[in-house]
């Protein structure tokens, strides 16, 4: 057997650090239907917390699936490694956590591949990848290591992607919108529901991590420049909406924006271009991103608009298409 088909029939022995949190529950609940992983592991900082006193509750929804599937900490996880049980973490942690268990990396030796869903590595540091399919396909294919990117530079990214790439996009602003799941499991005053039922509020105003993710893969697509980005907590418990107002480099019309668009998803299995703006409805639980591109004709500004699941293509199913990318299967396996 050829090491190439050997990698196409390869089955993925996981475990998930951070399972009792949105991004890593819905993971593995993906995981559990997926004939490419097999689910060796759920990991949880704490026995003492309420979301992992046992499976049933660190994954509700599952019918008992995961029964089967033991709950670890950390420590027990090394273990598991040490003896080749386990060769990929998916590591859904708050931002910092991950690197912070890294500072003794010497256990992870075990881990043939990990995928980090949080902002750790997504600058490239520790030989990490960054993980937007539809840019970095073959990059993704060959690393070991996989920054997954945020939901919000997911949307933005898919949005101008092929402005981008093309040199068209003289300023961007971007407005950004998103459920409130968006901000974790961990309780805020934010996600509180008195504050956030029946309200709109924009946050982290001029100071959001994401900014400089989404600068950076700008410039990695071939446009370097500052934006300006806000994002704002909606009353959902998922769905996410950017609406992106470009100053394009030069006078583009309706027809070459619409070929531009084409050509550049044509061949994308999860991402659709409409005719008329998306809403989060139509993309909810799915790994689709649904695009449209409009041109104001007064200002000559072009408008883009993009709709995900933040818990999804912006996290839990983006990591299932970079997973199988990383080990040569279908991308779309498990997905659909």
């Amino acid at each position: 057997m050829s090491l190439r088909t050997l990698k196409e029939t390869a089955v993925a022995r996981v475990a998930v650090i951070g399972a009792a949190g949105y991004s890593g529950g819905e993971f593995a609940r993906l995981a559990l239907d997926h004939p490419g992983i097999a689910l060796e592991a759920l990991v949880v900082r704490s026995r003492e917390s309420e979301a992992a006193r046992d499976v049933a509750s660190a994954l509700p929804g599952v019918d008992g699936r995961a029964v089967a599937v033991p709950l670890l900490e950390v420590e027990e996880l090394k273990a598991k490694l040490a003896q080749g049980d386990v060769d990929t973490i998916v590591a859904a942690l708050p931002h910092g956590t991950w690197k912070r268990l890294l500072e003794d990396s010497a256990w992870l030796a075990g881990a043939a591949r990990v995928i980090d869903l949080s902002s750790d590595h997504r600058d490239g540091s520790a030989g990490y990848v960054y993980g937007l399919p539809e840019a970095f396909r073959e990059e993704i294919a060959a690393a070991e290591r996989v920054a997954n990117p945020g939901c919000y530079p997911t949307a933005a990214l898919l949005a101008l992607a092929p402005l981008a790439r093309s040199g068209l996009i003289g300023d961007a602003v971007i407005d950004a919108k998103s459920g409130v799941s968006g901000a974790g499991r961990e309780p805020s005053a934010a996600t509180h529901f008195i504050s956030a039922d029946e309200n709109m509020t924009p946050y982290k105003v001029e100071r959001h991590r994401h900014t400089p993710e989404i600068e950076q893969e700008l410039a990695a697509l071939g446009a370097t420049l500052p934006i300006t980005f806000t994002p704002h907590l909606v009353p959902l418990a998922q769905g996410e909406l950017v609406s992106a107002y470009v100053t394009p480099a030069i006078e583009l019309s309706e027809g070459d924006l619409a070929g531009l668009y084409h050509d550049a998803y044509e061949g994308e299995p999860w991402v659709e271009v409409k005719l008329g703006p998306p809403g989060v409805l139509e993309v909810r639980e799915t790994n689709y991103c649904r695009v449209s591109v409009h041109r104001d004709d007064r200002t000559g500004r072009v408008l883009v608009f993009s709709a995900i699941d933040n818990l999804w293509k912006g996290a839990a199913s983006q990591a299932v298409q970079n997973l199988n990318l990383m080990f040569g299967r279908d991308e779309s396996e498990g997905l659909t």
